[in-house]
């Protein structure tokens, strides 16, 4: 028989900040309202189309030559496959897919029904999919990678060293939304946040830009809900003091839980 304590929910009387683009927070807002928080939508990226969509046409109109794509996110999934829809194409049936974690499947399988190829089973960055079985030996595969404009280099460099020829394709770029930074200061006057749950070093850095010098300050002192350790170092570059709850994925089910055992213990650092 269920308890006052489940009934309420493992994030029970816990107020969060969800930083995720517009379109794409509702479902972690959701997963977070119903294990009992209460949950403020304050986006720090925002997803746009390329600037010059001319070198993707070009590379989408060659995909025959790739044995390999790699989505690095989400995002680059739906950008890709809804670009190929708009142009009457698809993916040729004989090229491999890998993404970087689960929410790059979930959202191959949402459009064509199917797994990647590749998946790392532990952790959800380049580093944990170089060090895929599968991608050990790619000396002499063409492999084209669909991200968004700039980001980190490690995975082609990683792959070209180990003998494979490696292009992007920029599918998206991400651009810093419209704060309503009065609403965000008289809601956290109001109220403390107890975490602020960040997916990126761009948008942890685009938060602390857009919130100004006083809720700078704040943020500081308040808990931080990431997904690596590379987050947690750009964290205290910026000056915060509290130890990070890391999720070690941006899959929402694991920001959950990583938030729920945070809380199970009275929110001590880690």
């Amino acid at each position: 028989m269920p308890t006052p304590e489940t009934e309420r929910g493992p994030l029970h009387g816990l107020h969060i900040m969800n930083t995720r683009p517009a379109h794409q927070a509702e479902a972690l807002s959701t997963r977070l309202r119903e294990a009992g928080a209460e949950v403020y939508e304050f986006p720090v990226l925002a997803i746009a189309e390329p600037t010059d969509p001319g070198p993707l046409h070009d590379l989408l109109a060659r995909l025959d030559d790739f044995q390999l794509a790699i989505f690095i996110s989400p995002n680059a999934v739906d950008r890709t496959l809804n670009r190929l829809a708009r142009e009457g194409r698809q993916l040729p049936p004989s090229l491999k897919l890998a993404t970087i974690g689960r929410g790059g499947t979930r959202a191959l399988r949402q459009h064509l029904g199917r797994d990647a190829d590749i998946c790392p089973t532990r952790g959800a960055d380049s580093e944990a999919l170089l060090a895929h079985p599968e991608l050990q030996d790619v000396a002499g595969q063409r492999i084209i990678i669909f991200r968004g404009d700039g980001g980190r280099e490690l995975l082609a460099e990683q792959l070209r060293t180990r003998g494979a020829t490696v292009e992007y394709a920029n599918v998206y770029r991400r651009t810093r939304p419209d704060a309503d930074l009065a609403a965000l200061q008289h809601h956290w006057a109001r109220r403390a946040f107890d975490a602020i749950i960040v997916t990126s070093g761009e948008g942890l850095r685009n938060l602390f830009d857009m919130v100004g010098p006083l809720a700078q300050h704040w943020l500081q002192q308040t808990t931080l809900v990431l997904i690596n350790e590379r987050q947690a170092a750009i964290a205290r570059q910026l000056g915060c003091r509290k130890a990070p709850v890391l999720s070690h994925s941006a899959d929402d089910a694991a920001i959950v839980t990583a938030l729920s055992r945070w809380h199970s213990t009275g929110g001590e650092d880690q």
